[in-house]
């Protein structure tokens, strides 16, 4: 069975909001989106839009016969319950993958799942506002523009990028590389993954072996050209054996499906013949792959962990110096949640691409000083293959998100857009999300393993008019190191959404930055001031 969403302005649900949601839950599961479709997998391994397939026809069927004033709730992927609510309220609230404290470990979680209990949502898999590679492809972008800034001058040209992991989040990062101007070599044990990534143009190449691979990367490397080349291999072997050759690499980083063992494929032969042996066997190559990481770092290279929870698996592998790198997040991205910053994206229902490019002309109308915005909105212009519904995300702050919104709102009212467009987020965002190994590494305050953040975040948008509203455990980084909630909302024309549209964006990012100044940040202290943000505290 193949499903895509509906295009167009034919609505079948009683409300935009419903069918937005339907629209979206479809698009998760686009064989073009999806990991594995026929699995209900989206991406990160395991990362589902829902718990089986009678959960998911369920879900369609109320999502269709929702009132106006209903919420349909559904726990880690089974619709549970409709209740009468209003018309502010969302119509959807979503909880995954939610286990008490002491329960909180993958082994529990797995016998849950099999008993048919619960699913692993991942980040935007189980919140139904995944939009393909793209969705991580500008934070990406951001996070290699920053180390360009901190070590390179400001550009990636003539310098090598190590990575590994081309599935669905870590296809971004050849892109990401080279729209920076530098060389990417990207490893996966699956060469699939690397030919789907040429044909969606995320990828410029495939080597037939590693000889020709690191032969094609140096030489692009020495004429500064911006190439990206994929090799197919297993990490835990690759890295180790560029390191021992000596390859000149400047920039090491990784986003193979680390955070859960059981989507890493260890070194060896043979298969495991046990989930046990299995993660044994995977955290002693991620062991290995780390180790040759720490190398790279000894030998001069720019090396950090892009948020798979690679460091933690490993150092339980067995390798003492796992942390000796930092995460990506207090490394270059602290200081934009700290404004509020994070990742705003949309979907257009229409399927027609006008109707992004008509809100890509929008959004750089609405901010013609952001130089960076106009330089990612242009390349993703030309460069980025949209996956299911046309879409498009960039990095919006506090005071920003609630106007873009609010004019893509009225785009729809006139008919500039020709139907209704969803407003949504990644997990990965300012105030949204507690994760020690990533988003809240580090904190400066000590307050990494904090949860009441993302709980608040997700009561507020609910409170603010979110068209959809969940709240997750475990998403990018496994079972029990970390809680985050997202919020979506959807621009259909009405009045009404627009009010919604201003309250949401408004609050949402404001978490991210009142959740920065309790954690001690001079910036966004300063943001707070100068963008009227209330802080009781402040006050006392």
């Amino acid at each position: 069975m193949s499903i895509r969403a509906p295009r167009g302005t034919t609505r079948t649900a009683k409300g935009w909001p419903q069918e937005a949601a339907m629209r979206m839950l479809m698009n998760n599961l686009d064989p073009d989106v999806a990991e594995r479709p026929e699995d209900l997998v989206v991406y990160g391994g395991t990362g589902k839009a829902a718990r089986d397939w009678p959960s998911y026809h369920a879900i369609v069927r109320e999502l269709g016969e929702l009132a106006d004033d209903e919420t349909l709730l559904v726990q880690s992927g089974r619709p549970v319950g409709v209740f009468r609510t209003h018309e502010w309220a969302p119509r959807v609230l979503l909880a995954n993958s939610n286990l008490v404290g002491d329960w909180a470990t993958w082994p529990e979680f797995r016998r849950l799942e099999k008993l048919g209990l619960t699913m692993y949502g991942q980040m935007t898999a189980g919140s139904w506002i995944y939009i393909g590679t793209q969705g991580i492809l500008q934070g990406t972008y951001e996070t290699f523009s920053a180390v360009a800034a901190k070590r390179f001058g400001g550009t990636l040209a003539g310098t090598l990028t190590l990575t590994a992991g081309c599935g669905g989040m870590g296809g971004a990062q050849p892109l990401a590389v080279t729209m920076n101007g530098g060389v990417c070599l990207i490893v996966d044990v699956d060469p699939a993954r690397l030919h789907r990534r040429v044909q969606t143009r995320y990828l410029d190449q495939v080597a037939s072996d590693l000889d020709e691979a690191v032969a094609l990367a140096l030489a692009a490397k020495r004429e500064r050209k911006a190439v990206s080349i994929g090799v197919a291999g297993n990490a835990a072997y690759v890295f180790p054996e560029l390191l021992r050759r000596g390859v000149e690499i400047d920039i090491v980083t990784d986003q193979t499906s680390a955070h859960d063992p059981l989507s890493y494929v260890p070194l060896g032969d043979e298969p495991p013949k046990t989930d046990e042996e299995h993660t044994e066997r995977a955290r002693a190559s991620m062991a290995a792959h780390v180790e040759a990481m720490v190398g790279f770092l000894d030998a001069g290279a720019e090396v950090f962990d892009y948020g798979n929870s690679i460091r933690g698996e490993a150092q339980l592998g067995g390798y003492p110096r796992a942390f000796d790198f930092p995460g990506f997040v207090p490394a270059y991205i602290r200081p934009l949640f700290c404004e509020g910053k994070g990742p705003f994206r949309w979907a257009a229902l229409s399927g027609d691409p006008a109707d992004i490019a008509a809100t890509d002309r929008a959004v750089l109308d609405l901010f013609p000083e952001n130089e960076s915005l106009a330089r990612w909105i242009k390349l993703a212009g030309e460069r980025v293959a949209f996956q299911g519904l046309p879409a498009r995300i960039c990095w919006l702050g506090y005071g920003e998100r609630d106007q873009a919104g609010v004019r893509f709102n009225d785009m729809v009212a006139s008919g500039e857009v020709s139907a209704p467009l969803v407003i949504g987020r990644d997990h990965l965002d300012c105030g949204s999300v507690a994760s020690p190994y990533r988003e809240t590494e580090a904190m400066r305050d000590g307050s990494d393993a904090i949860a009441d953040w993302p709980m608040l975040n997700a009561l507020l948008n609910t409170a603010s008019g979110a068209s959809w509203v969940s709240l997750h455990h475990g998403g990018g980084v496994g079972i029990g190191r970390s809680l985050h909630a997202g919020q979506v909302c959807v621009a259909d024309g009405s009045a009404l959404a627009g009010e919604k549209i201003r309250r949401v964006l408004t609050n949402d990012p404001g978490m991210g930055v009142i959740r920065h100044v309790d954690a001690g940040y001079p910036e966004a202290n300063a943001v707070a001031d100068e963008r009227g943000v209330k802080i009781p505290m402040a006050a006392s």
